[in-house]
């Protein structure tokens, strides 16, 4: 980011018929345009910023006789997605975490323009012949990491069904497909059905074992965990190849090897695709399973939408809990 640079003062004297000392009269330069970071959220990724890395703002403009202060330079805004956080490329501070809508920081600051040689006139200098140089706009480099802000994150192994709850459950329109890692940045759609408080739902990308050391672009999806207040953690027992419950050990692991406290976050579990008849025999021996664990599994069917409602209920008394 490179914010304007100040125009320069004017060493000026006013010339007029019949004044013949009118006096210094130049004008100070214009202040440079910042450059400011501005939420907006219509925005779900940071694709636009990925190729134009260097940001200028423009200049002002440099003092004019007769005092005239020259013309500031225009800000330069850049939109982000709500979630983004700003840090210094150098040092890996924290300078901004964007959550709200609008919301701004100015990641530059433009140049103080000079002053004209007007504003060093005094009683015994009468006649300045200098100016000041406006100041350098601030230049820094800075660091982007989006993570989305959602009231619940949709997490699992690929292909366990997470983009086709999430179309179901909202107007959301992710891609969908029968091969893994279908969906390559989290889809964000918003639950709004009759006599619930909407909450904001985000399908997280497909997570594999060795996520927390990069395995399958991990690391860029485990980050998106950290802002949600709720995970719904989609099992799927219809490859008989897969243990449904070692697949919830070996993911929860994942996130604890991330970080601790994702683990410490409360967690729905839902076996997906109960609509296929080899899915129903196996359901019951699951269940049975994760109860001696001391967990409830609700069945679900994304495609047909069987057991969605009682799920959504969960997930409503589970947010308002956390809001008590």
């Amino acid at each position: 980011m490179k914010a304007g640079d100040g125009g320069k003062g004017c060493i000026s004297f006013r010339r007029e018929r019949f004044v013949p000392r009118g006096g210094p009269d130049g004008g100070d330069g214009g202040k440079g345009g910042d450059v400011i970071l501005q939420a907006d959220a219509q925005l779900s990724t940071l694709l636009d910023l990925t190729y134009p890395q260097r940001f200028r703002a423009r200049k002002g403009s440099h003092g004019k006789g007769k005092n005239q202060t020259g013309r500031g330079g225009d800000d330069l805004v850049i939109r982000v997605p709500v979630g983004t956080l700003v840090r210094d490329d150098q040092t890996e501070d924290l300078l901004q975490d964007f959550i709200l809508e609008s919301q701004q920081f100015i990641a530059a600051r433009g140049g103080r323009g000079g002053r004209g040689n007007a504003r060093f006139a005094t009683a015994t200098r009468r006649s300045p012949r200098y100016a000041e140089e406006g100041e350098k706009g601030q230049e820094r480099w800075l660091k982007l990491e989006l993570k989305i802000l959602a009231d619940v994150g949709l997490i699992g192994f690929p292909n366990v069904g997470k983009s086709t709850l999430l179309a179901n459950i909202s107007s959301a329109k992710p891609k969908i497909a029968d091969y893994p890692f279908t969906t390559l940045v989290p889809n964000l759609g918003v639950v709004n059905r009759e006599g619930y408080p909407s909450f904001v739902v985000a399908d997280i990308p497909g997570l594999i074992e060795g996520a927390s050391r990069g395995a399958g672009l991990g690391l860029t999806f485990l980050r998106h965990v950290e802002r949600t207040r709720l995970l719904i953690h989609l099992l799927d027992v219809s490859q008989p190849s897969r243990d449904p419950v070692s697949d919830f050990h070996v993911l929860n692991l994942e996130l604890n090897a991330y970080h601790p406290s994702l683990t410490q976050k409360d967690q729905i579990i839902v076996l997906n695709k109960i609509d296929l008849p080899s899915v129903r025999e196996r359901a019951r021996e699951i269940e049975e399973r994760f109860e001696e664990m001391g967990h409830r599994l609700y069945g679900v069917s994304g495609q047909t939408g069987e057991g969605v409602e009682e799920l959504l209920e969960a997930v409503n008394q589970a947010l308002n809990g956390m809001l008590k």
